[in-house]
């Protein structure tokens, strides 16, 4: 037994338990045959029932899969950054968060081609709630990001998974991956809660914050997509939020929008690792001395790297110009490239609905405007 069994991804003497106990689920052969749509069953279900660790169990089925993605769904994937880390060092990546499945399964194919270490993913429990769905997520070396729970609960959840993610990185030389932020970004405005960085102090214990937070060798991670397929998907919850009303999830819309992210168009994709986080945290350490105040400029770091190399696509810069009623970015992208994204605009929502088109536009507009404040800030 252990004091993480609750929230844990499988150990690898679990796996092929874990493993026989899906292999015939009709969600598991659909995955197989999209994956192996030339392959005779027979053949991958042998190899599933010999799988018998997490890493055989990523590399030879799940890499395959998100490579299918990549082929079927988008117009392939790109990286920089990486080469500055070190393939024997674990690394806590933070990066903000676009779509539910694909944002961690990518970083672990690159990390896997690239031969470093793969990481440990937060998924909320929420997302896993049907049996084959929670043994995946396990099999995927996901943990669990517990929800729904009283404060109590809450604070008791928080510590837990601060250990957990401490002794991961410490003692099992493990990287993780989490979010900068509950939930997926809907607006397109990427910014690092600071309850997830009290979250990983909670294990700091006597270490001051700056001596921690470089002991976790922060890397910020930022994902682009060209097109968001989850888009119009978000509308309702960017409507709501407008409006000042509670958004409440119809039933199967998480299970919905992970099924769309997988599935939809994408176009390009980049992911950019930043530096690791150093010297920076020791000059917040030496010019504050609240913690709150530490944390929140410790959040501004972070926010910094995944805006400033966030790679903006033609769709971003469409977006700016429509929603400004300039040409300012005209030179970014092409007569064609502006009539196909307005032609995506009018199939997916309703043109003539202002308030809609605007929180449309502002998703993709968005991560232009924050790169334009970071770069004034830079030169001012």
């Amino acid at each position: 037994m252990s004091k993480f069994d609750a929230i844990r991804s499988f150990y690898d003497h679990e796996v092929n338990e874990a493993v026989q106990s899906i292999v015939r689920h009709p969600m598991m052969k659909a995955l197989m045959n999209f994956t192996f749509p030339d392959t005779d069953e027979k053949i991958w279900i042998d190899q599933l029932k010999v799988t018998d660790s997490i890493f055989d169990f990523q590399k030879n089925f799940i890499s395959h899969t998100i490579r299918k993605i990549l082929e079927t769904s988008s117009q392939g994937l790109t990286t920089s950054g990486f080469e500055k880390l070190d393939k024997n060092t674990s690394y806590l990546y933070i990066s903000n968060h676009r779509d539910i499945v694909l944002d961690t399964s990518l970083l672990n194919l690159v990390l896997l081609e690239k031969d470093y270490i793969m990481t440990s993913s937060a998924i909320g429990d929420n997302l896993v709630e049907q049996n084959f769905l929670h043994i995946l997520a396990k099999l995927n070396r996901n943990f669990l990001v517990q929800r729904g729970l009283s404060l109590r609960e809450q604070l008791k959840s928080s510590q837990l998974m601060s250990d957990y993610i401490y002794d991961l990185l410490k003692s099992e030389n493990r990287s993780v991956w989490i979010a900068q932020r509950e939930g997926r970004t809907k607006d397109g405005n990427d910014t690092t809660q600071q309850g997830v960085l009290k979250m990983l102090a909670m294990a700091s214990q006597h270490h001051s914050l700056a001596e921690f937070f470089k002991d976790l060798k922060i890397v910020p991670l930022s994902i682009s997509y060209e097109y968001d397929p989850t888009d119009v998907l978000k509308m309702p919850q960017i409507l709501a939020k407008q409006k000042d009303e509670v958004y409440i999830k119809a039933k199967d819309e998480d299970f919905t929008t992970m099924m769309s992210g997988v599935l939809g168009q994408k176009k390009r994709i980049h992911l950019h690792a930043g530096d690791v986080l150093d010297s920076d945290l020791d000059a917040i350490s030496a010019s504050q001395d609240n913690k709150n105040k530490q944390l929140q400029s410790i959040a501004q770091l972070i926010d910094e790297s995944i805006i400033r190399n966030y790679r903006l696509w033609p769709t971003n810069y469409i977006a700016y110009d429509i929603i400004n009623h300039t040409d300012k970015f005209s030179d970014k992208y092409s007569e064609q490239e502006k009539l196909l994204f307005e032609r995506r605009l009018e199939m997916r929502i309703d043109v003539d609905d202002e308030v809609l088109k605007n929180g449309f536009l502002s998703m993709y507009a968005n991560p232009v405007n924050n790169q334009l404040r970071y770069t004034k800030k830079l030169f001012n």
